[in-house]
């Protein structure tokens, strides 16, 4: 969407902004423990291991225990089952705001972006002097209080949020909650990730505020899992924070004065699972002549944290015109510099942290300023001219 602006809201907010949202009352998870050797798990997550075919998130505490007992669903980490009763656990982290900590107030590190987004809509309306509809967007840490963490990186207290919230008229929500969910998909694939490994989930069980609820969920090894979710929110979010703020957030159409609180459209990326979901779709191992192998990380070039690692070849010779060369690429690109080992062991180096472009400098550089550039899937080099290098890398970025 053309009509859209970033922001960087706070971590640490106003509780009441919790409380509008619901997360004090009901961000839950419901966990129990096995008796036997002490370890907690998450009811939902319990049963949707031992049978796939069951949707957890449809089903109550009382239906969740009473399948659990039915089934004789074993503990994972020591075969018996008996297990207590749920009980649930809020997931957000609290701590303390005020001069001591008896007297402190409680507040919450944020679960979430969107809360910052919504709190923030009249704010960029009026700044930015915008119609509807428009969107606003933030990339952010988000802080849970997972009890059960795990598989790598897609499950931790910590994570990275990409949030997009468009605001728009009643009406037109369904037209633009279908194109983000499928622009989630072409998002996706734009990544690398291959599309046969995506799929959508819609949401079963709606909260009660949600007209639609969607998920994208990519095949990992441990099985699916959600990386993206879209989600028409109706006017719900607005309405509560205008209820518990006292201030007045409807938005006047200018051309025929009707004023109403706008519906929300919301799509939001998980980064870290993203990026594991990348992880897993670009290193590999290659056969390689004579029977050796090597490890690669094939990240698309715009996606590479380090584009170009300058590598001379005979450092006692090579090194000053090496770092020449360095110095002029980090400009434009982050760059490494590389001279410890075999050229061969720095080429493998570069190839397994995903750096695309590898820079060689040897005597034909001093003499012709030519250098050999080495691209990581491929194993090709060429030859180029000092100058030409920056515009070469840049094209290969930029497809």
């Amino acid at each position: 969407m053309d009509n859209s602006f970033e922001l960087d809201s706070g971590i640490l907010m106003n509780p009441k902004v919790w409380e509008a949202s619901g997360h004090i009352e009901s961000f839950d998870d419901p966990l129990l423990d096995c008796k036997e050797c002490k370890v907690r798990f998450r009811a939902d997550n319990l049963i949707q291991k031992y049978d796939s075919k069951i949707n957890a998130d449809l089903l109550n505490e009382e239906e969740m225990m009473e399948i659990i007992k039915v089934k004789k669903i074993p503990c994972p980490n020591c075969g018996k089952s008996n297990f207590t009763g749920i009980r649930q656990f809020n997931l957000m982290f609290s701590t303390k705001r005020g001069v001591t900590q008896k007297n402190g107030t409680n507040i919450f590190l944020r679960p979430e972006n969107a809360q910052g987004e919504y709190i923030n809509f009249l704010n960029v309306l009026r700044a930015m002097r915008t119609k509807l509809p428009f969107g606003i967007g933030q990339i952010g840490k988000a802080f849970r209080n997972e009890i059960t963490p795990g598989n790598f990186t897609f499950r931790t207290i910590e994570f990275e949020q990409m949030e997009y919230q468009t605001f728009c008229k009643k009406g037109e929500d369904e037209k633009i909650y279908e194109n983000y969910k499928n622009l989630g998909i072409e998002f996706l694939k734009f990544l690398g990730i291959d599309e046969n490994k995506l799929r959508f989930a819609n949401h079963e069980k709606l909260a009660h505020y949600a007209k639609a609820a969607c998920d994208i969920e990519y095949l990992f090894p441990f099985g699916w899992g959600e990386i993206n979710g879209t989600h028409n929110r109706t006017d719900f979010d607005l309405k509560r924070h205008q209820e518990f703020s006292g201030k007045n957030i409807t938005y006047t159409d200018e051309q025929t004065k009707e004023r109403y609180i706008p519906y929300v459209v919301e799509s939001t990326y998980g980064l870290d699972r993203i990026f594991l979901a990348i992880l897993f779709e670009t290193l590999c191992e290659e056969s390689l002549p004579e029977g050796k192998t090597r490890k690669v990380l094939k990240l698309k070039p715009m996606l590479a944290p380090i584009k170009v690692n300058v590598l001379p070849l005979i450092k006692k010779q090579h090194s000053g015109k090496a770092k020449e060369v360095y110095s002029l690429l980090k400009r434009n690109f982050m760059t490494s510099y590389n001279e410890s080992g075999s050229i061969g062991k720095r080429y493998r180096r570069g190839d397994l942290i995903g750096t695309p472009f590898a820079i060689t400098i040897d005597d034909n550089t001093i003499i012709n300023n030519i250098v050999t550039l080495r691209e990581r899937d491929s194993m090709a080099q060429i030859e180029l001219n000092i100058d030409e290098v920056v515009q070469y890398v840049k094209n290969k970025i930029e497809k």
